[in-house]
């Protein structure tokens, strides 16, 4: 890891982190810029630290490390990512379900609808048939 911090000092970076999830351990330094030398100095109080470059906040929980954005919204971990994305997927799968069990109904609504039609146009057959005028009833 020193060879890579020296290589990120020297090319001057600004901050630079290293986050081990198995220890939940943080570390961070940032540019001393007052020296004008470019020199990475390890931050001291990592916990809760805002970054002054990217303006977010770093926040270790005793679980894990939540990484807060600039308007205080945390960002999302990849377990909750995908739980977020099941969660759409089963609103979803939802959605298609009640549409199609509308489209079902509608259906059979339009069956009932063209079975009555039927049975009224056999009617007014009948009534013709027997001498009926169906326009003075």
């Amino acid at each position: 890891m020193a060879k890579k911090l020296s290589f990120y000092e020297r090319y001057g970076v600004e901050e630079y982190y290293i986050y081990d999830p198995d220890k939940n351990d943080l570390n961070g330094w940032l540019q001393n810029q007052e020296s004008g030398q470019n020199r990475l100095e390890v931050i001291e109080e990592i916990n809760t630290w805002l970054s002054p470059r990217l303006g977010i906040r770093f926040q270790l929980t005793p679980q894990t490390l939540e990484i807060y954005r600039p308007d205080g919204e945390k960002f999302l971990t990849s377990v909750e990512l995908a739980q977020q994305r099941e969660q759409e997927r089963q609103r979803a799968e939802t959605e298609r379900q009640r549409a199609e069990t509308e489209r079902q109904r509608a259906d059979t609504v339009l069956s009932q609808l063209e079975v009555e039609q039927k049975r009224y146009q056999d009617l007014l057959k009948k009534l013709q048939e027997k001498g009926i005028d169906i326009e003075n009833l």
